[in-house]
């Protein structure tokens, strides 16, 4: 099964994802895309580091997610993606002439015949004004591909905000 779960920032879905992976009652490998890039994005990581549980496995992929999927994904085990906007933004800043629709497609290949649940935590960015800069509108309109096509394979889609889950897609 693979899940999507979409908020804006400080919208609970980090939280509602675990409490998530937490219910398959499998093993969990949390993989993380953030990087500590100043002091405030190093508290951030930290507050999400105190609230996974102990026993959860941790693999750190700013870049390498793609890899990390594919060498998981046949494991009978939970795995929760946090976060693919983050894992957007580094691609952005350390390849920003890439094909974007060609990484989407490597990404989606690479889980579509997992044997692991799988979760993905994703900021929903494209609910506010557009933005002034050339990159900036390029990461909102890439964010903005990359959930919708991670939606269309995705067996349940959930928007969060306020800490409430609204399911926008699948089964109940």
């Amino acid at each position: 099964m693979i899940q999507l779960i979409l908020g804006g920032a400080r919208s609970g879905k980090s939280r509602y994802a675990e409490q998530l992976a937490i219910a398959t009652h499998k093993p969990v490998l949390y993989i993380a895309t953030a990087t500590a890039s100043d002091a405030e994005m190093a508290e951030r990581i930290a507050h999400h580091q105190h609230q996974r549980p102990a026993e959860w496995q941790v693999r750190e992929c700013s870049l390498d997610l793609i890899d990390a999927l594919t060498e998981e994904s046949p494991k009978n085990q939970t795995i929760l993606v946090d976060c693919l906007t983050l894992w957007l933004n580094n691609q952005l800043f350390h390849f920003p002439k890439q094909d974007f629709a060609s990484l989407f497609d490597a990404l989606i290949k690479g889980i579509e015949s997992s044997a692991a649940e799988i979760i993905f935590v994703a900021n929903e960015v494209g609910l506010g004004i557009i933005p002034l800069g050339e990159i900036s509108r390029t990461f909102v309109d890439e964010a903005g591909r990359l959930n919708q096509r991670l939606a269309q394979v995705a067996d349940r889609v959930f928007f969060i905000a306020a800490g409430l889950p609204l399911q926008l897609k699948g089964a109940r």
